[in-house]
């Protein structure tokens, strides 16, 4: 699942890896009466988890649950897990010994680690460790309350079924973005592509959407609710497909279908005040009209994640990635043709298996030839049960591993410099996220393109829309004065 990977550099998305994301539920519409207990939930890794953390809040609320900032006071304490790379494992067993010791002046703390660490680990950290009472899978969030009776009985409570229905569509998620601003909206689950890296398949199972509907209705109240920005996640958004299998047959003749291009349009249309972004494309997938579609709507933000992975063909195909360079290359051309405004970002891994020093040159060339935006890039880290650990080697040395993510993050920030120095000088619409945290006497927000504008302070307020000139630029950040 590297498209929701971290990796060097941090964008909105992901900044917050690895912290304590603590839930609100004052918000909820339907009031609940309380069991007088706490909860304090823990979220790790990629956006998709911090979605799926919305639901449990959500689903936890419902119980009574009230939350807490403060792990020392909690009744119950839930680690939304990470496996995608062993150093996000790493960090979660740690925070895990740390509320191990915490039980020890509170006997009936409740401790559990849900997400894609819970089956494979399961065993491991209940048992032998000790670490957890409880744990849950992605496709069992429900189950939650039922698993924490059972360990309040004296039991310890698993349950880490996948399912091939799941979507939670029906759930109203507790917003966990203080801001108030940007908003995760799911619209599928699982994954059907078997990246030879990837451990998703094996921890979220099969892929299937959501209820267009659903999402729409969650998008209209997000709006409602004073938010001016939905991300619409899926592990492979372009695959998309309600009613239909992925051969694209009618499951049922009495209702429509709808393509991802179909509901990129219908969110599109709820408000122009409401900007659509989404997350993670896939090359494979990724069609002309999805372009076409971005173009049409003001509000669909000016850019597309296309994670490539491997600049090189035949490591493509180790990888099992469905596309070959001259494939991704077409696509990168009809991004450009299509949308030239179009601002392009992707994913990259140095060092997988076999990889010699000119196929990894091949991944430079790519860099050069494509120009990115911005790229989530990190040493290929070997994860249980895919297939790469069960057929390839692990062999190119952690010292050859490091030397070439260097390379590609240094070429990669010329890149990201060179393509924010092109907007010198234009006037672009900024959604105001907030006070910078460098300077009180600054904003921080977006552009159309996800690039993040710093500008002076003046009579606005988060959510408003202002216009500025792009007056100077890092690699990362515009600077800005209002118009």
């Amino acid at each position: 699942m590297s498209e929701f990977d971290f990796g060097q550099n941090k964008t909105i998305d992901e900044s917050r890896q690895g912290e304590a994301i603590i839930i609100d539920a004052k918000d909820k519409k339907s009031a609940v009466k309380s069991n007088g207990k706490k909860l304090y939930l823990e979220s790790y890794g990629c956006a998709m988890n911090f979605s799926d953390s919305e639901v449990v809040a959500s689903i936890l609320a419902n119980e009574g649950y009230e939350t807490t900032r403060n792990s020392e006071e909690a009744d119950v304490i839930l680690i939304n897990t990470c496996s995608i790379r062993d150093n996000a494992e790493q960090r979660v067993n740690k925070r895990l010994f740390d509320f191990k010791q915490q039980k020890k002046s509170n006997p009936s703390l409740v401790v559990g680690i849900l997400g894609c660490m819970a089956e494979r680990l399961k065993e491991n950290l209940l048992d032998q460790q000790k670490l957890v009472d409880l744990v849950a899978g992605p496709d069992s969030y429900r189950d939650l309350p039922n698993l924490i009776f059972e360990v309040e009985g004296g039991q310890k409570a698993v349950n880490v079924l996948l399912s091939r229905e799941e979507t939670y569509g029906d759930i109203s998620p507790i917003r966990l973005d203080n801001s108030g601003i940007s908003a995760f909206v799911s619209i599928t689950r699982g994954c059907d592509n078997m990246c030879s890296f990837c451990v998703v398949p094996f921890t979220r199972g099969r892929e299937r959407s959501r209820d267009p509907q659903t999402i729409v209705q969650e998008c209209k109240d997000l709006f409602k609710n004073g938010y001016r920005e939905v991300v619409l996640l899926g592990q492979n958004v372009d695959s998309y497909r309600w009613n239909m299998s992925s051969k694209g047959e009618i499951k049922d003749e009495n209702q429509a279908t709808t393509n991802f291009t179909q509901l990129l349009e219908m969110v599109a249309k709820i408000n122009p005040l409401l900007r659509v972004r989404f997350s993670t494309s896939h090359p494979k997938d990724m069609t002309d009209d999805v372009i076409e579609m971005m173009t049409k709507y003001d509000n669909i933000c000016s850019h597309i994640h296309l994670p490539v992975q491997s600049g090189n063909t035949e490591i493509l195909a180790k990888m099992n990635r469905g596309y070959t360079r001259e494939w991704y290359l077409n696509r990168i051309e009809a991004i450009r043709r299509i949308y030239p405004e179009c601002v392009i970002t992707t994913d990259i891994i140095a060092g997988f298996c076999g990889e010699t020093e000119e196929q990894h040159q091949d991944t430079l060339s790519l860099l050069d030839e494509v120009e990115f935006s911005f790229a989530y890039m990190y040493t290929y880290s070997e994860r249980p049960k895919t297939l790469a650990e069960r057929k390839y080697e692990d062999d190119v040395p952690e010292k050859t591993k490091s030397r070439r993510l260097t390379e590609i993050i240094d070429k990669q920030l010329k890149y990201a410099l060179k393509v924010n120095q092109r907007q010198i000088g234009q006037i672009q619409e900024i959604l105001v996220e907030g006070t910078s945290k460098k300077s009180q006497e600054q904003f921080v927000g977006r552009n159309s393109s996800n690039i993040k504008v710093v500008f002076p302070k003046s009579n606005f307020e988060k959510g408003m829309y202002v216009k500025v000139k792009i007056v100077d630029c890092t690699s990362a950040t515009m600077i800005g004065e209002l118009v």
